[in-house]
C-alpha cells in the first residue's frame, strides 16, 4: 500500500511539463515561502570539499545569528562524533568558508569568534560602484519683459560688473576614482605585534671577547654546514656572542646551543642565531658571597635555676626565688 508522500509524489510527477528524462534525477521544485536557506551551487557541488563538510556548511548557514558552532555544541546536536566534526571544519576553514579568530574583549576577557562566509569567492572580487544620479538640466529661464526706461544724462563711474554666479559642483570631489586599489574584506589583527628585543650586550667589549666571539661564528659552518654567515651578519651577532661569553659561557656549549635541532628547511640562519642569542642568553654566574647560605638568627635560651627557697627548677636569667617563693616572701615582709 503506498502512503499518502508517495501517491503526492507520483501524481506532482505526472504533473511535470514536457518530456522527462530516462535516466537520472527528476527534480519536483516546489518553491518555499518561509524557513529556508539560499545555497550556492559553489558550496553545493565543491570539487574538493567532503559530503560531511558541504552538509556542515549547509548546517551552518541555516543556524540564525550568535548561535554556538564549536566542535562540542555542533557534535551535541549532530549524529557524527567531535573527530568528523572537528575535521569538516578543518576543511572549511581550508577553503575560506569559515574563519575563527581570538578576540580581546572591552573588559579584557578572550574570546573565539566564528565568522561564516556563505560565498568566500565574492571577498576577493572587487566591488562594482554604482553610478552617481546625474544632476538633471536646469529648466531656461525666460525674463519678464521689462519697460524701457531712460538713459541717465552722464553716470559718474561705470559700474564694475558683477561676477557670475559659479555654481561649484562638489560631487567630483567625492566622486569614487576609477583606478582605486581593492581592499579585501579582512578583519584587522586583535593587536600589532610586540617588537623585538635587542640583541643582548656586553658591558665592555674588549678586543679578546670580539675577536672570540668572531672566530666562534665563523667556524659554526664545521659543525654544521647550513649556518653559513656573511661577514656582515658575523659583524652583527659578535656583540651578542660577546655577551654569552662575559657570563663565562663555554664556547662548546654556545655552539651546541646555537646548531642543535634547526629547522629542515633553514633559509636565512642569522635570523635564528639572532633569536637564540637573544631568547636564551644565560644569567650570569653567582659570586661566592651570594652562594653563601643566609646566617640564622640566633635563639636566645633562657637557662634554668633551682629556687633558693624551695629548690624548685624554673627558668629566669639570674639565679634567685621563683614566682611563689617571690609573693610568699614578699606577703610575710609585710605582714612582719
Amino acid at each position: 500500500m503506498d502512503t499518502p508522500q508517495n501517491t503526492a509524489l507520483m501524481r506532482a510527477l505526472t504533473e511535470l511539463p514536457g518530456p522527462l528524462p530516462a535516466r537520472g534525477v527528476i527534480h519536483i521544485a516546489i518553491r518555499h515561502t518561509d524557513r529556508f536557506t539560499v545555497v550556492g551551487n559553489h558550496l553545493a557541488q565543491h570539487p574538493t570539499l567532503s559530503t560531511t563538510a558541504v552538509g556542515l556548511a549547509v548546517r551552518i548557514q541555516s543556524l540564525p545569528q550568535g548561535t554556538e558552532i564549536g566542535i562540542k555544541a555542533l557534535a551535541a546536536r549532530l549524529p557524527e562524533g567531535e573527530k568528523l566534526v572537528a575535521a569538516a571544519l578543518r576543511e572549511l576553514e581550508a577553503h575560506g568558508y569559515l574563519q575563527r579568530a581570538r578576540t580581546r574583549l572591552p573588559n579584557g576577557r578572550i574570546v573565539t569568534r566564528t565568522v561564516f562566509c556563505n560565498q568566500p569567492a565574492a571577498l576577493l572580487r572587487p566591488r562594482a560602484v554604482a553610478p552617481l544620479p546625474q544632476r538633471r538640466p536646469a529648466a531656461p529661464q525666460i525674463p519678464a519683459p521689462q519697460t524701457p526706461e531712460p538713459e541717465p544724462p552722464a553716470p559718474e563711474a561705470a559700474a564694475a560688473p558683477a561676477p557670475p554666479d559659479v555654481q561649484h559642483d562638489h560631487e567630483d570631489e567625492h566622486a569614487p576614482q576609477a583606478n582605486t586599489p581593492f581592499v579585501p574584506l579582512v578583519p584587522p589583527p586583535t593587536a600589532p605585534k610586540p617588537p623585538r628585543p635587542p640583541l643582548p650586550q656586553p658591558r665592555e667589549l674588549t678586543p679578546e671577547l670580539d675577536r672570540a666571539a668572531t672566530a666562534l661564528l665563523s667556524d659554526l659552518r664545521r659543525h654544521a654546514p647550513q649556518f653559513v654567515l656573511s661577514e656582515n651578519d658575523v659583524r652583527q651577532l659578535a656583540p651578542a656572542v660577546a655577551a654569552w661569553l662575559e657570563r663565562d659561557a663555554h664556547p662548546d656549549t654556545i655552539r651546541h646551543t646555537l646548531t642543535t635541532d634547526p629547522p629542515q628547511l633553514l633559509r636565512h640562519p642569522a635570523k635564528l642565531l639572532r633569536h637564540r642569542l637573544t631568547v636564551l642568553l644565560p644569567p650570569p654566574l653567582p659570586g661566592p658571597d651570594e652562594l653563601a647560605a643566609p646566617a640564622r638568627p640566633r635563639v636566645v635560651v633562657t637557662p634554668f635555676q633551682t629556687c633558693d627557697g624551695c629548690e624548685r627548677a624554673f627558668r629566669a636569667p639570674t639565679p634567685g626565688r621563683c614566682r611563689d617563693c617571690r609573693t610568699e616572701h614578699g606577703t610575710a615582709q609585710a605582714a612582719a
